[in-house]
Formats: structure tokens, C-alpha cells, sequence
């Protein structure tokens, strides 16, 4: 286990005798670890965040691939893009080691799987971009994954929990999360879970900032699915046209639940037709597409 540190043994004889505060202190400092390892990754993390953006913007798709508690951290963040910040479901695939059964089953013998792994990955074109996530850094199908993606000319993103590992080395680009010792050694659905957890949610958010999907820390791509998102849709509206919550929802109601075409509405705009040519001119982004509406 010398080899990764998230195997090695911090200073933890006894833990299991140890008064329950004094475990959950020591599980607490394990995860404060985590964070700090994301934010020594922040530099990595906007790097991958502007490469990511372009690559979508050109409409590339967006792998997730891992094994075990990797994959399902980040199957968790791919599954929210959508309803959050309006990515097409289309643009998302997922390569679990395992299958989606082992979503929810312990399938501990799909990670060693390379060739199910480079299998999976080799529907992948040049346009699209892989994020690959192993605490280790070494799981045979990530791995495996990763090194087709990068065959069929896709950018691969790799996020990893050790240094000098497989994966960094197959990937384009490494974010090195050096969340350190487990508390409870090779447990990596602790500290180094929290860290992927973490690391991914910056990674795709501030990717769709980018992306124009957020307006003055408003997600203006909120899919208004039901009455709780219609609501908060409504909201969103009224904050940025600043008109009231009625004038709000009506416009949404004729921007068929689209959020910028509504503010843009109740901004001015003569029309729904109207709406969406500003928004095309100015690629989706709202801000832009306002400017243009307050000098015409």
C-alpha cells in the first residue's frame, strides 16, 4: 500500500476504542484535508474549465468514466447538469465499469475490466471530452478508458487522488487531489470521495458559467420542470428584469418555460421571436443579448 497514499495509515492506533467525538473529529480533519487538496487542484481546475467550455460549445459530448464510489460521485454531477444549468441529455455518457447495475450493486471485479473499459470508450470522437476519476489513479478500467479516448482523439481530463499515477499519465490533463492518508485506510468514499465530489462540482459549474448558463449567480438555464422550478424560474425573472413576479411568470409562461427569452421579454423585447434572435446573436449569453436590447 506504500505506493498510494490514500492506502497508508495515518495516526489512527486505536480508533476503533477511541470516544465517539474524538473518531468524528478525526474523520472531520480527513475531510478537511479533501478540501484543501481541491483547492491546491484550483489552478488544474480552471484550466480544464476552459477547455471543457470551448469543447461543448463546439458540440462536443462529455464522458464521465470510473469505477466503484468514483463513478458514482461522478455519475451524481453529470445527472444535475441538465435540470441545472439546461445541458442536453444528449451531450452526457457515462462509462461505469460494471454497467449502471453496478450503480447500485458492488460489482468489485468490473474495475479490473481494461478491455470492457476501452470498449465503452470507443464510441468517443475528436469533438468530445472524457473526465476520468480514480482515487488511485490506477484502475484498470479507467485507465483502459481513458487510453482509447485519447486513440479516437477525444481530450481527456483525468482526476486522480494520487500523484505520478496511470491515469494522469493517459490523460491531457491531470487534477491532482492530494487528499492524503484515509482515516480508515483505503477507504476512499471519505476523504478522497469528498475531494472528486467537490473537485467535479467547481469543474462543471464554472464550466457552464462560462457556457452563459448563469446570470449574476442565477441559473437562467433552470429547466422549469414543476411547480417548485416554475416558481423559482419566476423568480429568477423578476430579479433580473426587475419586474414582479406575475409580469414574471406570464413571461415564462410565453417563453415555454426558457428563462432568458422571458427576462428578455420583460425587458423589452417586442416579442418571443424577437427574444430568441438577441439571444442567438449573442450565442446564448443573456448579458450580451440585454446590452444589445437597451441600445436598439
Amino acid at each position: 500500500m506504500a505506493d498510494r497514499q490514500t492506502e497508508q495509515s495515518g495516526s489512527y492506533a486505536g480508533l476503533d476504542t477511541w470516544p465517539d467525538l474524538r473518531i468524528l473529529d478525526a474523520l472531520l480533519a480527513g475531510q478537511q484535508r479533501a478540501l484543501d487538496a481541491v483547492r491546491q487542484a484550483a489552478p488544474a481546475i480552471c484550466h480544464a474549465a476552459t477547455i471543457l467550455s470551448e469543447r461543448l460549445a463546439g458540440g462536443g459530448r462529455l464522458a464521465y468514466a470510473g469505477a466503484g464510489t468514483s463513478i458514482r460521485v461522478a455519475v451524481q454531477d453529470g445527472s444535475e447538469l441538465p435540470a441545472t444549468f439546461g445541458m442536453p441529455e444528449q451531450q452526457l455518457l457515462y462509462l461505469i465499469a460494471g454497467g449502471r447495475a453496478a450503480m447500485f450493486d458492488t460489482l468489485a471485479d468490473a474495475e479490473d475490466d481494461a478491455a470492457d473499459g476501452a470498449a465503452q470508450a470507443g464510441v468517443l470522437t475528436a469533438a468530445d471530452t472524457m473526465i476520468a476519476v480514480a482515487a488511485s489513479g490506477s484502475t484498470p478500467f479507467t485507465v483502459a478508458a481513458a487510453k482509447r479516448a485519447r486513440e479516437k482523439g477525444a481530450f481527456v481530463i483525468a482526476v486522480v487522488n494520487n500523484p505520478g499515477s496511470k491515469l494522469a499519465a493517459a490523460a491531457d490533463l491531470e487534477i491532482l487531489l492530494p487528499s492524503g492518508p484515509e482515516v480508515i485506510a483505503g477507504s476512499t468514499r471519505m476523504g478522497a470521495g469528498t475531494a472528486q465530489k467537490a473537485a467535479l462540482n467547481l469543474l462543471s459549474t464554472l464550466t457552464h458559467i462560462k457556457l452563459g448558463a448563469v446570470h449574476d449567480g442565477l441559473m437562467v438555464n433552470v429547466e422549469a420542470g414543476n411547480i417548485k422550478l416554475r416558481k423559482r424560474a419566476a423568480g429568477i425573472i423578476a430579479t433580473i428584469a426587475g419586474v414582479d413576479e406575475s409580469r414574471a411568470a406570464a413571461a415564462l409562461a410565453q417563453a415555454g418555460g426558457h428563462v432568458k427569452p422571458a427576462v428578455l421579454l420583460c425587458a423589452g423585447a417586442k416579442d418571443i421571436a424577437a427574444a430568441q434572435r438577441l439571444l442567438a446573436a449573442a450565442n446564448g449569453n443573456l448579458r450580451l443579448a440585454m446590452s444589445r436590447l437597451a441600445v436598439t
